[in-house]
């Protein structure tokens, strides 16, 4: 009569209990050989031997996360035309209008944002005003 567990499964769950075992052992291992210091400094943030100065809490102006929208979003595209480019061949014709559709969406869409004043990093008193 065959086991319930095949070789291959109960050399699985040996490697999975040693595996558990010694990240048990090196976790107590380091609460009981660890160093401990208690004090004031302690508690202090630390970054590369520098004492820190000022607030951590700095505000950033919106432009950084429009910046990283739009890198984000113009920067899917390329996986894209690189995997159009490499089956080229393969797609003929119609991969060529899809590509040219795609590219014309996204122009499209920084003609856009080039006209509603997106890109524009100039201070406010000098932006264009979009025309309506």
């Amino acid at each position: 009569m065959h086991g319930i567990l095949s070789p291959g499964a109960w050399a699985f769950i040996a490697y999975v209990l040693g595996a558990v075992a010694l990240c048990l052992v090196m976790l107590g291992l380091g609460r009981v050989l660890g160093g401990r210091s208690h004090g004031r400094a302690k508690n202090l943030p630390f970054e590369s031997g520098v004492d820190s100065t000022g607030s951590a809490r700095l505000r950033f102006p919106v432009k950084y996360a429009l910046v990283a929208m739009l890198f984000v979003i113009f920067g899917i595209e390329m996986p894209f035309l690189y995997l159009w480019a490499v089956s080229v061949r393969e797609n003929g014709w119609a991969g060529f209008v899809e590509v040219a559709l795609f590219v014309s969406l996204l122009l499209a869409g920084l003609f856009y944002l080039h006209r509603v004043g997106a890109l524009d990093w100039s201070p406010e008193r000098r932006r264009r005003k979009p025309r309506d």
